[in-house]
């Protein structure tokens, strides 16, 4: 408690002047360690970047043909569209809440949930390059100048966040402009050696959740024993990029460390090849299963993802990498995959989460939907062609095709964030049966007949709430803007060349573009279930960075961005391969 109100009063009250002098001290005292490292806290030796020849890397891109002019014509009108849809957001963002986080869509407000250093501009530095706004770009580069990276009014630090939208932005665009302008270097040094203090732990396990003034009056400090995977695991990328472009191997060190934990450990948790959710990142200890729960959504989702990115990044010369990945999406497909119960027969895959009760230790398995899931069709498409997986390009189209059947399941034509349905685990098939969705509605088991007065209740709740087959529940209608689906199916468009995709994007556009365009930006909305939705005063910074980013990447040139010399991170920020080595 006394940190906390310590923490308060220096919030309010100090001054800039302050505020500069404890950096200052953090510095002299943290950084020392962090350079020098020596101590046992700070090891003497660095883990150093792969230095041997990068391996042949299989082609990811499918050969694209010449199209025709009509499809071209037809192709950049949509581009055009998107494009429109993202200066529409940037001038908004541009009048209302410039060098802020965050524009509020409805109020014209503005917000700083991330730290406070314009999360949405530097967010949006690379898609500002990939659309050719170059007047924009240039004026947004010009306001880095009065960004500084090394000190923050924010109590707390998400590194996490930080990481995957502030570095990386700085990072890509850094790269798509060839190392032109300095300044993007320099400020992704100079937050990532703001964010190393973080690992200045016992073990170097960084402080997820940074509380940077902590830091000034505790002498040493400790890795949380509750950390969430996803933002403990997904530094990699950022990290190790900045390490190929400087040359300094402290940033790879960093998240090289972890990397090594989670290699160490995957195969001794409750689900081999799979992490749970929360970690101790003290003790990297799982004896612990009561508790345990097991996704690829959200707190877990870029962890998994960051494995066959962080290979190519590589230069395909890391088999901890490989032999992680295969180990984790062996365990997806055994655990947590099932299909769909669709009235009209089609074949589409979700992954599901396991939870472990907390007092029996039963296995609990939850048939749910979550947007942020998405991601996982492009994941596993991209990992069947650098590892040379083809079956399991077939379920990464299912797993796409779930999400677009979600999308088309509601009215608004808009997945929602979380959705429970009937499914199939371990089958082939899943047949519609009317009845198992009636029993699942309330959780009636197999064996046992419903009585009368249940169906009657069953009835009442379809009634009630609307419910389309096969949804059970729709547990949070909002939808943020979110970007997974469109980012899986760009992805799959460009490994398999399947033109049905860009007009399922199309449609998927329109929608969001009907249901969410406000006067100033767009905003999320409240209800996916209802024609006549309200929205959220809420434009996160992916919009811009990833969702339009992806949607105007799949009607662009397969040139553009190609896969085969980026790789993008969790935020839609490409990163140039370390050596682009593509064999066919």
């Amino acid at each position: 408690m006394g940190f906390f109100l310590i923490a308060l009063f220096l919030q309010r009250y100090i001054s800039p002047t302050l505020v500069l002098f404890l950096f200052v001290y953090i510095n002299l005292t943290s950084s020392e360690c962090i350079s020098e490292r020596a101590s046992p806290t700070c090891p003497v030796s660095l883990i150093s970047l792969p230095s041997g020849t990068p391996s042949p890397i299989p082609q990811i891109q499918h050969q694209f043909t010449s199209e025709t002019q009509s499809d071209r014509l037809e192709r950049i009108k949509r581009q055009q569209a998107v494009r429109k849809a993202f200066q529409h957001s940037w001038t908004a963002y541009k009048d209302h809440a410039w060098l802020w986080d965050e524009l509020s869509p409805i109020s014209c407000g503005r917000q700083n949930p991330l730290g406070g250093w314009a999360a949405t501009l530097v967010d949006s530095l690379d898609t500002l390059i990939v659309m050719g706004l170059v007047e924009e770009f240039e004026t947004a580069l010009q306001a880095l100048n009065e960004i500084d990276f090394s000190t923050t009014k924010a109590l707390s630090v998400n590194i996490f966040e930080t990481t995957i939208r502030y570095l990386g932005g700085l990072i890509s665009a850094y790269d798509l402009t060839n190392g032109k302008h300095s300044i993007l270097l320099e400020k992704a040094q100079q937050l990532a050696d703001f964010l190393l203090k973080a690992f200045a732990t016992s073990n170097r396990m960084p402080q997820t959740r940074w509380e940077w003034i902590r830091a000034v009056f505790e002498s040493s400090t400790e890795s949380s024993e509750r950390t969430l995977l996803a933002e403990i695991g997904s530094l990699g990328l950022e990290f190790t990029r900045l390490s190929q472009i400087t040359g300094d191997a402290q940033y790879f060190d960093a998240v090289q460390r972890i990397a090594d934990r989670l290699h160490s450990t995957q195969n001794r948790t409750r689900l081999p090849g799979l992490w749970p959710v929360s970690v101790d990142a003290r003790t990297w200890s799982f004896s612990n299963f009561s508790n345990s729960h097991f996704t690829v959504g959200g707190m877990a989702d870029s962890t998994y993802e960051y494995l066959v990115k962080e290979y190519l990044l590589l230069g395909a010369q890391s088999d901890q990498y490989r032999d992680m990945y295969i180990h984790a999406i062996e365990g997806i497909k055994q655990h947590l995959l099932f299909r769909g119960m669709d009235k009209g027969g089609q074949d589409v895959l979700f992954a599901g989460d396991i939870r472990f009760n907390s007092g029996s230790g039963e296995e609990v398995f939850e048939y749910q939907m979550e947007h942020l899931k998405c991601f996982l069709g492009g994941m596993v498409g991209l990992g069947a062609r650098v590892f040379g997986r083809p079956a399991d390009l077939t379920i990464a189209r299912k797993l796409v095709d779930g999400c677009i059947w979600a999308y088309n399941l509601m009215p608004t034509g808009i997945m929602p964030e979380t959705v429970y349905i009937s499914g199939c685990r371990n089958s082939t098939r899943c047949e519609w049966r009317e009845e198992k969705w009636h029993r699942d509605i309330f959780g009636w088991p197999e064996e046992r007949e419903m009585p009368p007065n249940l169906q009657d209740a069953v009835q009442r709740v379809i009634q009630q709430h609307g419910l389309q087959p096969p949804i059970l529940e729709v547990a949070d209608p909002k939808y943020r803007l979110r970007p997974e689906a469109i980012e899986s199916i760009f992805t799959i468009y460009r490994i398999t060349g399947d033109k049905s995709l860009q007009d399922t994007a199309w449609q998927i556009f329109q929608n969001i573009e009907r249901y969410t365009k406000s006067e100033h930006g767009y905003a999320a909305i409240n209800d996916t279930r209802d024609i006549k939705t309200s929205k959220l005063d809420v434009m996160e910074s992916f919009w811009l960075a990833e969702t339009l980013k992806y949607f105007y990447l799949i009607f662009s040139d397969p040139n553009l961005i190609s896969l085969d010399e980026y790789v993008l991170n969790t935020e839609g920020h490409p990163f140039k391969y370390i050596h682009v080595n593509v064999r066919s």
